[in-house]
């Protein structure tokens, strides 16, 4: 998958994600439902993880080689990629640290939502920045997935919004 797919895989499914949230009623934003995150609490948890990744990709390049190496296996497509964080996630991985998102009130969506899309437009405005050589070529730690290249980042980022929609449809329906 190219660049241009990737940047509009990440503008459609995060504009769909957060349609998706807006569209719910106020009340169930800051809902929890079977003590999983709430609405407004998944829209954090994506806002805390694209950023890290739009700023990676501002950080010059022999930085990233000379921090994290050069990738030593053959780059992994979409859905391999797809297919390991699912298998992570069956064996028990899930969001730690600075990544677990706090509670969230419900009158701060309309905030977190803005700050996202902007975040998620930085990173499409970013990655146009990088040769399809280059995502790659440079790798990124990811603390479920170990390093990946630049552009299986792109790829989890990609499908982590679906992940979170789909569970977003499945508790709030």
């Amino acid at each position: 998958m190219d660049r241009a797919a990737i940047n509009a895989s990440l503008l459609r499914g995060h504009e769909a994600f957060i349609t998706r949230v807006r569209a719910l009623p106020q009340d169930q934003l800051d809902r929890s439902r079977n003590d999983k995150w709430t609405p407004a609490q998944h829209l954090e948890h994506l806002q805390r993880a694209v950023r890290p990744v739009t700023l990676a990709l501002l950080v010059p390049k022999w930085f990233l080689r000379w921090r994290f190496g050069k990738p030593n296996r053959a780059p992994r497509d979409y859905d391999a990629l797809v297919a390991r964080y699912k298998e992570k996630l069956a064996a028990g991985g899930k969001a730690s640290g600075r990544f677990v998102p706090p509670v969230v009130a419900a009158g701060e969506v309309e905030r977190i939502s803005a700050s996202l899309q902007r975040i998620v437009n930085t990173l499409v405005r970013r990655v146009n920045g990088w040769s399809e050589a280059d995502l790659d070529h440079y790798l990124l730690p990811h603390p479920l997935l170990g390093k990946l290249t630049v552009r299986e980042m792109l790829f989890f980022t990609m499908y982590h919004v679906e992940h979170h929609q789909a569970l977003v449809e499945r508790d709030y329906a």
